[in-house]
């Protein structure tokens, strides 16, 4: 979240922002309520002040009273007794305006949660993901000497992927791998965290269900409430992504700044609902409620997170390079950037069968604002100020659209699927996918 001192100061730059990103937040009514807020606040610090005056004038009241039965000592107990009772009165009158400053506290914090962060600078406007800039690609397309087929072809006549089974068990957009569809799956995933180990990053396996604060400190509530499981007798939301669960892994804590960076690396079964996306590529395995991915995440000092940004950008490219797979690299525009983000990039792999690039990367820097939720800190020195890292996330790689590529790219015209050569060690030795008998009369 952004602080309510920057939004106060700089009340037209986060318009601004608003503007860029093509998105609405309750600005006004967050200025508005602080105002308010600053007010009240202002109101009982002067009662209390002059409370805490009365407080002390009556215990010297009090000893004067005590002397003798004269007229110095008469006034003091009458002045004693008008005291008390304006203290009584103050007292009452703070313990509402108490009550008051708690609840404007709470409803400009919920406020402020609505607020996304700030685009960078540099980050290309435009309202959605029509304007996102190609950075970059590293090949072409694959060219075929026969009319490749989707993965869901594919994954049929392989006998590798059960779109009808993953229905019967859990309704639409729920599938099942089969075989050496499983396993080529558990080896994309095994492979990518070798990789991502290997290079630095300390492996993670967290809950797949987190409390409703975690969602709130990572950013994912109030915005995608509608696109997450939640078990409400419980208080359990199943993971929309691992990010969730290593953002809120150091939630209130104080890190020392000797031990950043910290490089995670985790792989989770994610969770969505797909509630914004209905209606959108209902075909194969593309867009569906489960599904697995390996997340990297980063905690920085501020100044790092720029370079911390290319870096993690460099580390999901250098996974989605192995593969052999022509793929590109986008900048997210203001309008397509997330929530928590300040500058996003994605990592398209192509997909020649469905005749598009899948999105298997998001890798975004979000500054302070995920830490400022989760009220994550860190000091340089003994003594020093408490300050916010930056964090980053950004996926190594998303399945199962890197599954899909791997089947569209690697298809073969007798109907099999060569392994990529980085998969194979994970694959047992095998080479090639080939059709499975049946199992049916």
């Amino acid at each position: 979240m952004l602080s309510i001192q920057f939004v106060r100061e700089h009340a037209d730059e986060v318009r601004r922002a608003l503007a860029r990103r093509n998105a609405e937040a309750p600005l006004n009514e967050a200025l508005a309520l602080d105002t308010e807020w600053r007010r009240v606040l202002t109101e009982v610090e002067s009662l209390r002040a002059e409370r805490n005056a009365i407080s002390k004038e009556v215990g010297e009241l009090s000893r004067l009273a005590k002397g003798a039965d004269t007229k110095e000592a008469k006034h003091a107990e009458h002045r004693r007794t008008d005291l008390v009772a304006r203290s009584s009165f103050l007292g009452e009158r703070l313990e509402g305006l108490e009550g008051q400053v708690r609840e404007m506290d709470k409803r400009l914090r919920d406020l402020m949660l609505e607020i996304p962060n700030i685009p960078a600078d540099d980050v290309p406007d435009g309202p959605d993901e029509n304007s996102n800039v190609v950075v970059r690609q590293s090949g072409e397309p694959q060219a075929f000497d026969f009319e490749p087929k989707p993965h869901w072809e594919i994954g049929e006549a392989l006998d590798i992927i059960d779109l009808v089974r993953g229905s019967k068990l859990a309704g639409a957009r729920f599938f099942v791998l089969k075989g050496a569809g499983a396993r080529l799956e558990r080896a994309l995933i095994a492979w990518m965290l070798d990789f991502h180990t290997s290079h630095g990053y300390l492996e993670v396996y967290p809950p797949a269900m987190v409390r409703e604060e975690s969602m709130w400190a990572g950013g994912w509530l109030p915005k995608f409430a509608e696109n997450m499981f939640h078990d409400a007798e419980e208080d359990y939301w199943l993971l929309p992504t691992a990010e969730v669960a290593l953002t809120n892994m150091h939630r209130d804590e104080v890190l020392k700044a000797s031990a950043l960076p910290f490089k995670y690396v985790a792989y989770t079964p994610c969770f969505r609902r797909e509630k914004m996306s209905a209606g959108r590529d209902v075909r194969g395995i593309k867009r569906v409620h489960q599904f697995d991915k390996v997340e990297l995440y980063r905690f920085v000092e501020p100044e790092q997170s720029e370079a911390a940004l290319a870096s993690l950008v460099a580390d999901a490219e250098a996974v989605v390079k192995a593969l052999g797979i022509a793929y590109r690299v986008v900048e997210l525009c203001t309008g397509d950037l997330g929530f928590n983000a300040a500058k996003a990039f994605d990592l398209e792999l192509w997909a020649p069968g469905s005749a598009e690039w899948l999105e298997v990367s998001t890798c975004s820097n979000c500054t302070d604002f995920q830490a400022r939720r989760a009220n994550i800190r860190f000091r340089r020195e003994k003594g020093g100020r408490l300050e916010h890292p930056h964090t980053l996330n950004g996926s190594g790689l998303a399945l199962p659209r890197v599954l899909i590529s791997v089947l569209e790219n690697y298809q073969q015209a007798d109907g099999s699927v060569v392994v990529p050569e980085v998969l194979r060690p994970y694959m047992g030795g095998l080479e090639r996918i080939t059709p499975r008998g049946s199992a049916h009369e």
